[in-house]
């Protein structure tokens, strides 16, 4: 399930490998909202992690997008710590609203929510559409993240392997935070 890059990969195998993060065949290949704003040719990424907790706990943490990013704070937060504590009224969602590099287009309260890149962010990465979901798992919670990124072009198809390689550690980290702050833990390092 845990796929993880190295070093003497083949191509398609990195490729692949930071594509995909702890993820399930059925989660790879899963009908996000995120696939009805996404434009064609699109390719995904998709990263999932358990989580200790109901999924309207889960959820609640999700809803926190929209004040911080929650991964590595010194590199996309400026510095300033992702807030520890749930912020009131970050829970109220709206379409429109911005939440990270993109603005909500749809959401469902409890399950999901759904975005498309914001024009900065599409400059630098491509069209990007994006749903953050939640489901009931053994565990208490699954989430999962899936991120459809446009590659119309020999171009963007680097760009998808570059943008899938870096978000393999930012995305990782913000999962694993959202996580531990989601099981009611501090999480770990920066």
């Amino acid at each position: 399930m845990t796929r993880f890059p190295y070093i003497g990969q083949t191509a398609a195998a990195w490729r692949e490998s930071v594509r995909f993060w702890n993820t399930t065949a059925a989660e790879e290949t899963a009908d996000y909202p995120a696939h009805r704003h996404a434009r064609p040719p699109w390719q995904p990424i998709v990263r999932a992690v358990d989580v200790e907790a109901p999924p309207p706990v889960v959820f609640r943490w999700l809803c926190q997008l929209k004040v911080a990013p929650y991964s590595y704070d010194w590199i996309d937060n400026r510095g300033r710590r992702s807030p520890r504590t749930l912020t009131p009224g970050a829970e109220d969602l709206a379409i429109g609203q911005h939440m990270i590099i993109a603005r909500i287009v749809e959401f469902e309260p409890d399950h999901h929510i759904t975005a498309v890149s914001l024009p900065g962010p599409t400059a630098l990465f491509g069209f990007l559409a994006l749903t953050y979901q939640v489901e009931a798992a053994r565990c208490g919670s699954r989430l999962i993240c899936c991120l459809d990124v446009t590659a119309e072009s020999r171009a963007g198809r680097i760009r998808l392997d570059l943008l899938a390689a870096g978000d393999w550690v930012m995305m990782r980290k913000q999962l694993l935070t959202l996580k531990e702050l989601a099981e009611g833990r501090q999480p770990a390092g920066p």
